[in-house]
């Protein structure tokens, strides 16, 4: 079961501006990661467009979508979740939805690794105690740890990132 070109032309049409950038969420698209993210942030008018069950007629995807992304190699019964998970992805990195303007950069895949490791208050839990350069108060020599962490993490759980430095 396929979804009809005329009302989806139609729906999208009526939402269309100039510089608009209509995005199809599919499993055949483009993967999502967090640079694309990065890049539709900088958009001023998405639209999205979410296929169900088989997805929808090809005339939609030729002439009415100007991009294609998937969230992975999995098919969902819509489109819907994935356009959320994008949508949730790229706000976050427009001004003023966090923080401050540096929330976002040292965050997983913003350097290309996984973030290091995270610790807060008492310095000692239960016997399981915060690293001691993090008390230490030497900003250059934390700036460091958590380096040699965010790279020992990466490595060790998602070495796939690290092989595309190289």
């Amino acid at each position: 079961m396929l979804m009809k070109p005329e009302p989806l032309f139609e729906a999208v049409e009526s939402v269309m501006s100039p510089g608009a950038r209509v995005i199809l969420m599919t499993p055949q698209g483009r993967q999502f990661k967090q640079a694309v993210a990065a890049e539709l942030s900088r958009e001023k008018h998405l639209i999205f467009v979410c296929g169900h069950y088989e997805g929808v007629d090809e005339r939609v995807r030729q002439h009415l979508a100007a991009d294609e992304i998937s969230v992975g190699d999995y098919v969902l019964t819509n489109g819907v979740l994935p356009a959320a998970v994008v949508i949730d992805a790229v706000v976050r990195l427009l001004p003023d939805v966090l923080g401050g303007a540096g929330s976002t950069i040292e965050e997983s895949f913003s350097n290309g690794w996984l973030e290091y490791p995270q610790y807060t208050r008492p310095p000692e839990y239960r016997g399981m105690k915060v690293p001691d350069v993090l008390l230490s108060g030497n900003h250059e020599d934390i700036a460091r740890w958590r380096k040699e962490q965010a790279v020992a993490r990466t490595r060790k759980r998602r070495p796939d990132l690290l092989d595309k430095e190289d």
